[in-house]
């Protein structure tokens, strides 16, 4: 799977900012871009493991509704 990942340089901070859009709340960060994208990838990770339980709590909250 690939995802979009924006990476932007934190001129304030110092460091790199890295975002994935079609995760919204996926963040991380690093002192170089390289590993700003290594962080990403655990956020990315994370996130999509958090939905899946978040789905299969859901699934077993409503059992009448998933029919």
């Amino acid at each position: 799977m690939h995802l979009k990942v924006v990476l932007e340089e934190d001129e304030e901070a110092g460091g790199f900012i890295v975002s994935c859009p079609s995760l919204p709340g996926c963040f991380s960060q690093g002192d170089t871009k390289e590993e700003a994208l290594e962080n990403i990838k655990e956020a990315i990770q994370a996130c999509l493991e958090s939905l899946a339980e978040d789905e299969i709590k859901s699934y077993l909250a409503n059992p009448s509704q998933n029919s």
